[in-house]
């Protein structure tokens, strides 16, 4: 069992910067591929980002690449969404995933791939 608990969310303008945080806790982190996902307001959740358990292979959704990047440190257990040039679109609770897979590069956009999930943090962008 991995319990994921994500931070870094709130209220920035168009064209600014967040960095969401997920701490993960209870089993070997690196064990686990990481996903960020997100939900906005009448819409199904989407794929945003996601990290290998090594860090070595990464995957964006097109509508967040050269503007989002994940990273993890898997000696303080924890992965981070460095989220730049932020758009109103970007709007959404944000999820931490982990993918407990043997595969060392999986970098899976599904998110039935996934799992254990955190509760989310809302991430609300202005214009």
């Amino acid at each position: 069992q991995v319990q994921l608990v994500e931070s870094g969310g709130g209220l920035v303008q168009a064209g600014g910067s967040l960095r969401l945080s997920c701490a993960a806790s209870g089993r070997t982190f690196s064990n686990y591929a990481m996903g960020w996902f997100r939900q906005a307001p009448g819409k199904e959740r989407e794929f945003v980002a996601a990290l290998s358990r090594s860090g070595g292979s990464t995957n964006y959704a097109d509508s967040v690449k050269g503007r989002f990047t994940i990273s993890r440190d898997n000696a303080k257990s924890t992965v981070s969404l460095q989220m730049n040039s932020l758009k109103p679109e970007d709007t959404a609770v944000y999820y931490c995933a982990a993918d407990e897979t043997f595969a060392r590069f999986s970098v899976s956009v599904s998110a039935k791939t996934y799992d254990y999930w955190g509760q989310g943090t809302q991430v609300t962008v202005s214009s």
